[in-house]
């Protein structure tokens, strides 16, 4: 179902028109989930067991947010396109690393900084071989630094997953499995280290409320420079096999 949503604050900017709102029941969710879709539009899943009435309270407790991202979207779509990224760099912990192809001993290999890994064959792009690095090099740090900072925060976590995400640096789920992004090795360590934060803090309070973000400020103070990075680099971070 989808209708106009009205809250009781005022827009944060005028050139925000009223929401529009869809409602999802998912039989499988536990938990209430809040989205702002390409387009503007705010999805909230009710859980099984939720109603209609608290849905609609969650969503006006999350005003702010739904309007800060849909502005986001506004300020992205008026962002003049960014030109292509270099083919031979590569972002790795916050750096431009350049690669190169080169033969050694008569087998092709890529140079990705002090490192040299060989390619499958000739004709492979060098990139594929340096994505497939970055997420060894991930599965095995990030997981490591996600718990000793949950061991920091007496937070427990369940279970930690790496994976590709399209859309999303991380994820906290209501059993206390985090999902990261295998781009986070990517970043800077301390922008990492906030995305990892921001999902540590969702199993204290599992929306984007001002408690939420009261207790982001609280463990990372600076945590808004580390925002503002990914919204600058979110086209560097895009790298995939091809």
């Amino acid at each position: 179902m989808q209708l106009n949503l009205s809250f009781d604050d005022p827009p944060l900017h005028p050139r925000l028109q009223p929401a529009s709102l869809i409602f999802v029941r998912h039989p499988r969710a536990r938990r209430y989930i809040l989205r702002v879709l390409p387009d503007g539009t705010a999805r909230v899943t009710i859980p099984r067991r939720g109603s209609r009435q608290e849905a609609e309270k969650f969503v006006n407790a999350q005003q702010r947010w739904i309007e800060q991202q849909r502005l986001r979207r506004l300020d992205l779509q008026a962002r003049p396109a960014a030109p292509a990224p270099d083919p031979s760099l590569v972002l790795f912990r916050g750096e431009q690393i350049r690669i190169e192809r080169f033969v050694d001993g008569g087998h092709s290999k890529v140079r990705f900084g002090d490192r040299a890994l060989a390619l499958k064959s000739a004709t492979e792009d060098p990139r594929n071989t340096i994505v497939r690095h970055l997420r060894k090099v991930a599965t095995q740090e990030l997981p490591e630094r996600l718990l000793a900072l949950a061991a920091e925060h007496e937070l427990k976590v369940t279970r930690v997953a790496i994976r590709d995400q399209r859309t999303r640096w991380g994820s906290c789920s209501s059993t206390g499995c985090i999902s990261l992004n295998w781009r986070l090795v990517q970043m800077p360590d301390a922008v990492r280290d906030y995305v990892l934060l921001h999902e540590l803090m969702h199993l204290r309070e599992p929306n984007h409320s001002r408690r939420f973000w009261r207790h982001v400020a609280t463990v990372c103070p600076d945590f808004q420079q580390s925002r503002r990075w990914l919204r600058t680099h979110e086209s560097l971070l895009a790298l995939r096999e091809r």
